[in-house]
């Protein structure tokens, strides 16, 4: 076995053994700090280079923390039932990973989302690292199997993810309107 299959082993389970005093100090670490971070080297060096992460100029990861459990909906202002209030049982139609992929090209659009994954978490938060590229750096221009993040017009095409998320909506006002 080479050692990304070894890292990849222990990432399985990494509350329990030769990881868990150092996941427990991260996670703790994690908490204190705030909601998207960028870090200096990925944590998880398996899962950033098969999403094509490589450690040179123009590589940016940054962790990002979601909130777990359901969707907070805003309680109606005006009178009635507590069961028709809308505001319990509801779940967000996104998934916690597409959610911190989301908020970190938000909060870097200069960069685009090449994908993310798991790194930790506890009772309240997630957490994921999300590898993004910059499109304009001269490293990423010149090199010939990275120059396609360049062509990519950002804001105008969904991710595939999106795009089901999206036709799910749809989907549901029509048979709402339609009843």
């Amino acid at each position: 076995m080479g050692y990304y299959k070894y890292v990849a082993e222990l990432w399985k389970r990494p509350d329990k053994g030769t990881l868990a005093e150092l996941y427990k100090k991260r996670i703790m670490e994690w908490r204190r700090q705030p909601t998207i971070v960028r870090v200096e080297k990925p944590t998880r060096i398996n899962r950033a280079r098969a999403l094509g992460y490589k450690a040179k100029p123009g590589f940016v990861v940054v962790r990002v923390r979601v909130r777990k459990g359901g969707l907070n909906r805003a309680r109606p202002r005006s009178g009635r039932r507590p069961k028709r209030m809308g505001v319990q049982g509801y779940a967000p139609h996104k998934s916690a990973q597409l959610i911190a992929e989301e908020r970190a090209a938000r909060k870097y659009p200069n960069l685009v989302v090449l994908g993310s994954y798991w790194v930790g978490e506890d009772g309240m938060y997630e957490w994921y690292e999300v590898v993004m590229v910059d499109p304009h750096h001269p490293c990423i221009k010149s090199d010939p199997k990275r120059n396609w993040v360049c062509g990519i017009r950002k804001k105008v095409d969904y991710s595939d993810k999106v795009k089901k998320v999206i036709e799910k909506l749809r989907k549901k006002l029509d048979e709402q309107s339609s009843s």
